[in-house]
């Protein structure tokens, strides 16, 4: 999906809403577990009740991968039944150089045909190439993420800068605001005004809103771009098990309504 086709959906539907797709098999209603692939039956039910107010679905690749084939195949079936229109991400945070990136990029892109992919910058540029080859695909780089271990290392100073600073400014230079994004924590609101600075037309993929305690409204004021939003805002758990009874679906539409409704007033 190109830049202007997300531009495009995120003012039709006056929303940047990303619905995380951490779907754990022990979380769903128990009515669904005596279905063939109750993980594919309750993300059905999400992706009826919610896209509408989405723009883009994010499955949590672990949830999926740690049911070993059953999880793949629900995780295939959910990317079919997800409409064409709604970006998807690969929330699996790879990143390893050479040939392994290679096929860590092809197995996203080309097999399942995501339209982004989030990695770890650790290993370097040459970890991240590999994902910025393909035409019209996002590659999403984790920058200053939501968990309390964000401090251990991205918050190290490196002379008058952050290490995650640092990190954003340099790879900026990897790709461009239309094939690289940034994944920036909403329970740091208050630094992404600053972010934004380093990183002026880039895509900010923002998880943290919901049950982590972050703020639509701190979020959209503090890093928004003009005229595009540039953002994409996450919330999973909070949406996902809104309700645990056989109402879940409708539930979540509540909730994911509300969100929208708030990020509609800034867009």
């Amino acid at each position: 999906m190109t830049r202007e086709e997300l531009v495009q959906q995120i003012h039709i539907k006056k929303s940047c809403l990303c619905i995380g797709l951490d779907t754990d098999i022990a979380k769903i209603p128990s009515f669904l577990l005596d279905t063939d692939d109750p993980v594919f039956e309750f993300n059905k039910i999400i992706i009826d009740h919610t896209h509408e107010y989405c723009v883009a679905y994010k499955p949590n690749i672990a949830f999926y991968e740690s049911m070993g084939p059953k999880g793949w195949m629900a995780l295939e079936k959910t990317l079919r039944y997800i409409p064409e229109h709604i970006f998807t991400i690969a929330d699996a945070k790879r990143g390893d150089i050479g040939n392994t990136g290679k096929m860590y990029a092809k197995t996203y892109f080309e097999y399942y045909h995501f339209d982004a992919v989030t990695v770890a910058p650790y290993m370097g540029r040459d970890s991240i190439d590999p994902f910025l080859e393909y035409h019209n695909k996002w590659t999403i780089l984790l920058g200053l993420t939501s968990n309390p271990g964000s401090a251990d290392f991205q918050m190290l100073r490196t002379g008058d800068a952050y290490l995650y600073e640092e990190v954003i400014r340099l790879s900026s230079e990897w790709g461009t605001p239309r094939n690289l994004m940034y994944v920036t924590g909403a329970t740091h609101a208050e630094k992404l005004k600053s972010l934004r600075e380093i990183a002026p037309h880039h895509f900010f993929l923002v998880p943290g809103v919901g049950a982590q305690g972050g703020s639509v409204e701190e979020v959209m004021k503090a890093a928004g771009i003009k005229g595009e939003t540039g953002l994409l805002i996450n919330s999973s758990r909070d949406i996902l098990y809104a309700s645990a009874g056989e109402d879940f679906g409708q539930a979540a539409q509540r909730r994911a309504a509300e969100l929208q409704s708030v990020m509609s007033r800034y867009i």
